[in-house]
This record gives structure tokens, sequence and C-alpha cells, in this order.
């Protein structure tokens, strides 16, 4: 199970470094739609980036999909990899 203070940083640095207010509420009606399946169909998890990205309203360059999608895959999806993955884009300097 996913860390709350981790939700809560997420949310926090999505916030800080967009410059837009989400919600969990924006998140959860997101992230209700994701299955397990989700991450491992190429199609989807392109459509969750892109579902993602409009929310906060910040355009994600080809590239950084590719990078997302076969970060997430080589992951195998499991809640300590993931975990893992999104502490390291929290970090990741804008560039």
């Amino acid at each position: 199970m996913v860390d709350r203070n981790l939700s809560k940083d997420v949310l926090n640095t999505v916030n800080k470094k967009t410059g837009k207010k989400v919600t969990s509420q924006d998140i959860h009606k997101i992230a209700s739609n994701v299955k397990p399946s989700t991450f491992q169909s190429e199609k989807q998890l392109r459509q969750l980036i892109k579902q993602v990205s409009s929310l906060v309203n910040i355009p994600v360059s080809e590239s950084t999909i590719k990078e997302i999608v076969n970060a997430v895959q080589k992951s195998g999806a499991n809640t300590s990899n993931m975990e893992s993955l999104m502490k390291m884009m929290m970090g990741k300097k804008k560039g």
C-alpha cells in the first residue's frame, strides 16, 4: 500500500512544480480507471500519461513519454517499484 506521506508529498510536488492546484479528488478520478493491465499496455499507459499531463497543463514530449513507459514497464508495476519511481521522478530536475 502506498504511504500516505508519499501521496501528500507527490501532490505537494505536483502543485509546487506546476503552479496549478491539483486536488486529491482530481488524482482519484484518474486513478480510479487505472488497473494493473494499464501498466502492461503501452497504449493505455500513454493515455494515462497524457491524462495527467492535461490535468496539470504541462505538455510531455514524446521522448519523456517513452522514458516513462520504459521505466514503468521495466519496474514490473509493483507497488514498491512504483513508489521508488515516483520518488525518483519527484527529485528529477527540470531541464
